[in-house]
């Protein structure tokens, strides 16, 4: 699986990034400004702990109390920043052995529900993934602004996308379709603003000759603008009429 190999290698790189940190970096301001580098650690390891139970319990056939994520929470909430981020990164690499772990008949089991969606595999690895390639950013934009989501995550990630816009997407008061270009991945997309919710669908539009993109960028960079990470400060070269300021608007976090 894409999303397997592409989460593989992002635990691999966040541990790589973690395990130089010292104190102080624990305890400094990640990307979203509320967070510290431990807070987004002790995010990613509550979450792989949570998806790691459900998953055992779902294919054990158990029923879990719908409220069993906040005593995680607060478990993790009580950690000390070096406790968040070492128990973060060996709770990341459990999660992912445990789905390594998975024989075909376990695979086409798995139904997990979390909140509003229903999750088969492909979709729990593409969820983690998502969340796992985009926190990594915000540990290591501390130490190195100019930092990206790596390619191949983006690969992944970009075809990722529609759930997250219609979640997210905030209207801006202007109804309009930005048609949108990515390079590495190339792919093309009409995000749509409309007056209530947003939208992303897959545009057979953007033919070389045929059409121009009202934004070209960088795959990894239209996955941050989406995430509310494509701040003027952290924002590559990118071509087309789009009004960058709006759509930052429009996608101001998550």
């Amino acid at each position: 699986m894409d999303q397997l190999a592409a989460l593989r290698t992002s635990v691999t790189r966040l541990r790589a990034i973690v395990d130089g940190f010292d104190a102080d970096q624990l305890t400094a301001q990640a990307y979203p400004a509320e967070w510290t580098v431990a807070d987004v650690l002790s995010h990613l390891g509550s979450g792989a702990v949570i998806m790691h139970r459900r998953l055992d319990a779902q294919l054990a056939g158990q029923e879990l109390a719908d409220d069993d994520a906040q005593p995680i929470w607060d478990e993790w909430n009580a950690k000390t920043p070096a406790a968040q981020a070492a128990d973060a990164l060996d709770a990341d690499r459990s999660f992912l052995e445990r789905v390594e772990s998975l024989d075909e008949a376990e695979r086409a089991r798995v139904h997990l529900v979390m909140g509003p969606i229903s999750l088969d595999v492909v979709a729990m690895l593409g969820t983690r993934l998502n969340e796992h390639s985009v926190h990594t950013w915000d540990v290591e934009v501390v130490v190195d602004p100019n930092a990206t989501v790596p390619v191949d995550a983006a690969s992944v990630v970009i075809d990722n996308l529609g759930l997250i816009v219609r979640f997210v997407g905030k209207p801006t008061g202007l109804e309009h379709d930005v048609k949108v270009h990515t390079i590495d991945p190339a792919r093309d997309f009409t995000l749509t603003l409309g007056p209530d919710a947003l939208s992303l669908s897959p545009s057979d539009d953007l033919v070389p000759d045929r059409a121009v993109p009202d934004l070209e960028l960088p795959a990894e960079a239209f996955i941050r603008l989406v995430y509310g990470r494509l701040d003027p400060d952290h924002t590559p070269a990118v071509r087309g009429d789009a009004d960058l300021d709006e759509l930052r608007r429009a996608f101001s976090g998550v």
